[in-house]
């Protein structure tokens, strides 16, 4: 390392002190006119909050210093939980206060300090460190010297700009080394793989205040890629894993695309361990570097179990057999059984990613369901093809049809004998699916941060015994917000709307319907009862909706957690939403953090209850309600 310079050479990480005057006692440190380059790391004490209340400072910061200044010292300078029993110990701790104090003064840029341990007069010993900062160093314009021969100019002038350290702004060590960091992976990212930094040199001028920082990189030769070569032998074809790799052949290394391979194979859910990286220099051919993929099959079957409880929709339970890789291809065929006393069916369906383009999954499925709800009994069957695309991490784009065959029983009016009367419809309905997915938030099942956008329509055409093509739309804004950084307490608040144009009622089939109630709607309701209904209670649906929640979410100790909640919605009968006869429900929450997720235990109340409603509504299922 270069120690030149009017000044003298310390490095903004040194920590080498002589003292000044002949008594050691006195331990005035001071900084070295020569030091050695050393990276310091600053530690965060971090005391539970009992220990804290019980805590005082290892030794009392004295001196000029800004607010900030004073507070990063005395974070690195700590805290004990005893007070000094002798002078000596006192000592001790000054001494150990002054090493932690140079060492933040090093790291923001003070290199011409003063820092004097002493021991306060008293009959309880106090350590104290007196810090005088000195003026503050700031940057010389910072160098590249290229070790071997340089990249091309684009790259030495990307390398150079990615070093971001303007002359005159302060020296801190972080920026330093960091700059190094960011030289290195701007040369990488434009093919040069190999790059590396050799060596640092920092130099101190003391006379001018200034820090000059000399990177010495080797950018190694421009690489050029092969295909993929898999490694592994599993239950995946190579020849679908080489077509996910976007680069062409012999084009420059890109990191991103490198990595963009790894990222599609971990999103088909079917690998327990995924490694994609770059072949050594070694393994070339022709001068051309293969990207070496290894593939860990998961188990090639799996069981899951799911169920929930609602007071008003009993009990249900879900089972699925989910069998990965039949086609050699990330592949995954699901076979899902529903039990509940609203609903059983039977479905199978399968999922093939990045079909025919990078993204774009395919999901083929049918099965047979059946229906026993308050508004409606039906049976039937169906088959579906879904289109999902994935731009980016938060947005999903799916297109989709679908054909249902169907026989369903309508309650429409009640009889003079107060029994429920209506039509047993047999109907064959085509439907289209546009759906669109944006999600900002941090988390699918327990969102404790940012927001999340779903939209859909759904055109339909419905043919049998009853005639009649509509529009179904839909949409939902879902915001969380942490009131702590830790996001102890999240405030999360929702929307949802909904509207079927070109049809009416009773013309659009009643399990077409739009309801409002229960678990995922409007808690402390029965499940389809908001809205209108016939005189027996049955509800009759609507043709637009309108929900809103507002709910607090608090962690306690452990996995616990607790929340309170405010549910609306209502019906109208008309395409526009209806606002004014809203129903509002309200209820406390118990969470338990399974890992992946919350199990939540609801109790919800009607606020505005009327003849009918239950006095207490109890849920539980697995996720946050949104």
């Amino acid at each position: 390392m270069s120690r030149t310079g009017r000044g003298g050479g310390d490095s903004p990480h040194g920590s080498l002190y002589r003292f000044r005057g002949a008594d050691e006692n006195a331990g005035v440190l001071r900084r070295s006119r020569v030091a050695a380059l050393v990276c310091t790391v600053l530690p965060a004490l971090v005391f539970a909050p009992q220990a804290a209340l019980a805590a005082e400072a290892k030794a009392l910061v004295q001196g000029n210093l800004d607010k900030a200044l004073r507070a990063e010292i005395q974070r690195s300078v700590g805290t004990v939980k005893t007070h000094a029993t002798t002078r000596v110990d006192a000592r001790r701790r000054a001494r150990e206060a002054g090493e932690a104090a140079i060492a933040v003064l090093r790291s923001e840029g003070y290199y011409d300090y003063i820092v004097e341990p002493d021991v306060g007069e008293g009959d309880t010993p106090q350590a104290v460190v007196r810090v005088t900062p000195g003026p503050r160093s700031t940057l010389a314009a910072p160098i590249i010297a290229w070790e071997g021969p340089p990249p091309d100019a684009e790259t030495v002038a990307a390398a150079e700009k990615a070093l971001a350290l303007a002359p005159g702004s302060p020296a801190r060590a972080a920026s330093i080394v960091s700059a190094e960091g960011r030289a290195v992976a701007t040369v990488s990212k434009r093919g040069y793989a190999d790059a590396v930094a050799r060596r640092r040199q920092v130099v101190v001028d003391h006379a001018d205040h200034q820090v000059a920082a000399t990177y010495h990189l080797a950018a190694g030769d421009l690489v050029h890629l092969d295909g993929v070569k898999l490694v592994t032998k599993g239950r995946t074809r190579l020849a679908w894993v080489q077509s996910l790799a976007r680069w062409k052949h012999a084009a420059p290394y890109d990191p991103k695309q490198v990595a963009e391979l790894e990222r599609r194979l971990r999103d088909t859910g079917v690998y327990d361990s995924i490694t994609v990286a770059l072949a050594p220099a070694s393994q070339a051919v022709d001068g051309l570097r293969p990207v070496i993929v290894s593939l860990g099959d998961r188990p090639p079957r799996t069981i899951e179990l799911g169920g929930g409880y609602s007071t008003s929709e009993g009990v249900g339970a879900d089972a699925s057999w989910i069998h990965y890789n039949v086609l050699r291809r990330a592949d995954t065929l699901t076979l899902t059984a529903r039990l509940a006393q609203i609903q059983q069916k039977l479905d199978a369906e399968l999922d093939l990613p990045d079909w025919r383009r990078l993204d774009r999954t395919l999901k083929l499925g049918g099965g047979v369901f059946g229906d026993r709800t308050p508004a409606y009994d039906d049976f039937g069957a169906g088959v579906r093809a879904d289109l999902e695309h994935r731009s980016g991490l938060a947005t999903d784009l799916t297109l989709g049809t679908a054909v249902d065959f169907l026989v369903t029983r309508e309650k429409t009016a009640v009889n003079a004998n107060a029994f429920p009367v209506g039509q047993n419809l047999k109907l064959v309905i085509f439907s289209g699916l546009a759906s669109f997915i944006f999600d900002r938030s941090n988390d699918w099942l327990d969102p404790t941060r940012g927001w999340r956008l779903v939209a859909q329509g759904e055109p339909t055409f419905i043919a049998g015994d009853r005639t009649l093509p509509y529009l179904k739309l839909q949409g939902q804004v879902s915001a969380y917000l942490p009131l702590q950084a830790d996001a102890r307490t999240v405030v999360a608040a929702r929307v949802k709307l909904g509207s079927i144009i070109g049809g009416s009622i009773p013309d659009v089939p009643a399990n077409r319907r739009f309801y409002a109630g229960g678990g995922g709607s409007v808690r402390g309701f029965d499940y389809q009862g908001v809205g209108p209904k016939l005189i027996d209670g049955t509800p009759i649906g609507g043709l637009s909706l309108f929900e809103t929640s507002l709910e607090v979410r608090h962690k306690l100790a452990g996995p616990w957690g607790v929340a309170a909640f405010v549910d609306a919605g209502s019906l109208g009968q008309s395409v526009v939403p209806n606002f004014t006869q809203l129903r509002v429900g309200a209820g406390v929450g118990v969470r338990y953090d399974l890992g992946f997720g919350p199990i939540r235990l609801d109790l919800a109340t009607p606020v505005n209850r009327q003849s009918g409603d239950p006095i207490l509504q109890v849920y539980v299922s697995i996720g946050q309600s949104f």
